[in-house]
């Protein structure tokens, strides 16, 4: 869970720049999370924030990141393991 402090937010657009799945935007000069199911609540955004306002309570989100982009790549090659010879 991410929790983005206003009152503590200056609206630099760091947290935006290192956020690997781009679901942060700066609007009225404070960032706001845009897509809370795409946030894999990896931390990268609470560890760049200078002025510490954000907060992320890691979760299972960077897991479940990593599982669906396996998912989505076996089932793009149509096989189940890495040598494409359909051996898994």
């Amino acid at each position: 869970m991410i929790n983005i402090i206003k009152s503590k937010c200056t609206g630099c657009g760091v947290c935006k720049k290192v956020c690997p799945q781009g679901v942060i935007e700066i609007r009225d000069k404070k960032a706001e999370l845009t897509d809370y199911k795409s946030c894999m609540e990896c931390g990268a955004c609470s560890l760049n924030c200078e002025f510490d306002a954000i907060e992320v309570t890691k979760g299972t989100g960077c897991l479940i990141a990593i599982i669906k982009e396996d998912i989505l790549k076996i089932a793009s090659k149509g096989t189940g393991c890495e040598c494409n010879e359909g051996c898994c």
